[in-house]
């Protein structure tokens, strides 16, 4: 069964969750202040003008004649009532909207830093589409959240506090029995609410992991088509598709009920209250207490409304929660350890050495055993070895992409662990057989390791790179914008990697081979922008085609994690060796293809 297929847990802790949610309010709290303040005013201004209401119905049904100048006063103050209870929502919505996108902001920031911040092992245990689900949907559903419910909530207590006073200056018996819908209404939300969150948190979940689904098919969505795997792609997007849902279906239908609930206890109050208000009417025989049972009507009814409202609140919290949890657990995720040396190397010559290194991803499937090797500056050392022997394992550990378990790894007598990851970093530079180039223009991806070169030096390690000619070629030249619809090949990419590392000029090189997708032609002009690359640099080439590599100085032969052989080309095939067996594999194959064209 694929991952994002199994079922999600219930959530861990509501309450940490909310109080996460709500603390991201901190920084902006004399703002949220003003904003309930105002909020809280408006609300208070909604509250008595049913009271001036029931005092302008009372003088029209005055038995001593209408008080005319009262009653328009009385109307003006209703009408500037009302004015400025709609202008301080609007301003109350204004700030919180501020604020919340605010938030928004400051949360992606936030998740953008821990990814930068993660080791590279959380990525190797996690799909990329649902840290990009917590970084959109979530922090979405959480920013609007904060916006909507916020002043909703505070809204609906100033009311449910101050209705009921309001409406005991009318009747307390009336009263005493409209306060039952409070207890009532408390029930019907918590026992929802109880019942529905596990599937508020299963949405969220499932979510994304459609996204990651989606993100893994169109990233390789030639290849689908290529191998006519779109059935079982829309297979497994029906499955995360159905699970999304189910529990979108189940948490929607119980979180509906709630509003329904509400109304159903709000109007058995309100027809309660029509006829115990008759019956003291027509007990007192007062004509005036009618006005008094009209006025407490339109307050059941205003009371009935933050009760409502806290059902839709708690509705959006139990959402805001499982997108809140989701994003507090990745944040809560343990950073990469922090460096505590920055020893620098004054000049760096590109001595490399390998001291009974050990690695394992996991501490029962150890990776490299006892590791030792020893890199002369200047020389070019090639790594060689069936899939899966330790090649870009042993230059993820060169670049402290990961920490080795055991033994240590030093450059020019100096412990990488001795040094910060960034300054290790900016001893290499990288030519990977994946050819990163992000959009932007050719100029700023060029210059991406090293942005203060100059246009001089650009020029010229693009002539050297092989590939000044084609970027002139270009509508644009350097300025083109680099898009994936841009027509620019495999090999013309690899060629920009090249030049790319030649402007960093770093002084030692690592090179995952990069010719095994490109023509001949291409190929030669890689060949020759890497022997100009590698001059005078240290450098560590991952070789596939092992005819690329037969003038290295070194070359390492690794085989299940383990050094075989190491010698140069001469030598590994005087021995013959597992390395003479590699090359004369490879030298077969190439016989036999050549056979069956002829």
């Amino acid at each position: 069964m694929p991952p994002f297929s199994m079922s999600a847990d219930k959530s861990k802790d509501f309450k940490k969750s909310i109080k996460y949610l709500f603390k991201a309010f901190k920084p902006y709290r004399w703002a949220v202040a003003v904003a309930l303040t105002i909020s809280m005013l408006g609300t208070v201004l909604s509250i008595v003008g049913p009271l001036l209401l029931n005092r302008m119905m009372e003088l029209l049904l005055a038995k001593n004649g209408i008080d005319f100048p009262l009653l328009t006063k009385l109307g003006i103050a209703l009408v500037a009532m009302y004015v400025v209870s709609f202008t301080f929502t609007y301003l109350e919505g204004f700030i919180m909207a501020k604020v919340s996108a605010k938030i928004a902001e400051n949360f992606r920031r936030q998740i953008t830093q821990k990814i930068n911040h993660l080791p590279l092992s959380y990525f190797d245990k996690h799909m990329y589409g649902d840290v990009l689900s917590r970084m959109t949907n979530d922090v979405s559903l959480i920013s609007q959240t904060l916006n909507d419910t916020l002043s909703n909530l505070i809204n609906s207590f100033a009311m449910i506090i101050g209705i009921p006073i309001m409406m005991f200056t009318i009747s307390w018996e009336l009263t005493l029995f409209s306060l039952i819908e409070i207890p009532l209404a408390l029930i019907v939300i918590f026992l929802i609410v109880k019942f529905s969150q596990k599937y508020f948190v299963r949405q969220q979940k499932f979510l994304g992991d459609m996204n990651s689904h989606i993100e893994e098919i169109y990233s390789a969505h030639n290849v689908v088509k290529a191998f006519n795997g779109e059935a079982k792609a829309i297979s497994e997007f029906d499955v995360v598709n159905k699970d999304l849902r189910t529990s979108a279906k189940r948490s929607r239908y119980l979180s509906s009920l709630m509003m329904p609930s509400i109304d159903v206890v709000g109007n058995l109050i309100y027809a309660g209250v029509c006829v115990f208000g008759a019956y003291l009417a027509i007990s007192t025989n007062n004509l005036l207490f009618i006005t008094s049972i009209l006025t407490f009507i339109t307050y059941i009814k205003l009371f009935h409304q933050p009760m409502a409202q806290l059902g839709s609140v708690f509705s959006s919290l139990q959402s805001s929660a499982a997108a809140s949890e989701r994003v507090m657990e990745f944040l809560d995720e343990p950073d990469e350890p922090a460096d505590t040396q920055d020893k620098r190397i004054k000049k760096v010559k590109g001595k490399m050495e390998f001291d009974h290194v050990s690695f394992g991803y996991s501490p029962d499937k150890i990776i490299i055993h006892d590791f030792s090797f020893t890199a002369e500056p200047g020389q070019n050392i090639a790594i060689v070895g069936p899939t899966g022997a330790g090649k870009t394992t042993l230059v993820n550990l060169l670049m402290r992409f990961y920490e080795i378990g055991s033994g240590d790894i030093r450059i020019d007598g100096v412990s990488i662990k001795d040094m910060k990851r960034s300054y290790v970093r900016s001893l290499f530079g990288m030519v990977l057989q994946d050819t990163w180039l992000f959009e932007g223009t050719i100029r700023e991806n060029l210059k991406f390791g090293n942005p203060t070169a100059t246009d001089e030096q650009m020029i010229e390690d693009c002539k050297m790179a092989n590939v000044h000619h084609f970027i002139t070629t270009l509508p644009g030249n350097y300025d083109m914008i680099l898009k994936e619809d841009s027509m620019v090949s495999q090999g013309q990419r690899q060629l920009l990697t090249i030049a790319r590392a030649m402007i960093q000029d770093s002084p030692m090189l690592i090179l995952d081979e990069a010719t095994s997708s490109v023509d001949t032609r291409t190929e030669v002009l890689i060949q020759t922008a890497m022997e100009r690359l590698t001059q005078g640099r240290t450098s560590f080439v991952i070789a596939h085609r092992l005819s690329t590599i037969r003038n290295a100085d070194q070359i390492i032969v690794m085989n299940n994690g383990d050094i075989v052989e190491v010698g140069n080309h001469d030598e590994l095939m005087a021995k013959q060796g597992f390395y003479f067996q590699l090359y004369s594999s490879q030298f077969d194959d190439q016989e036999n293809k050549a056979g069956k064209r002829k």
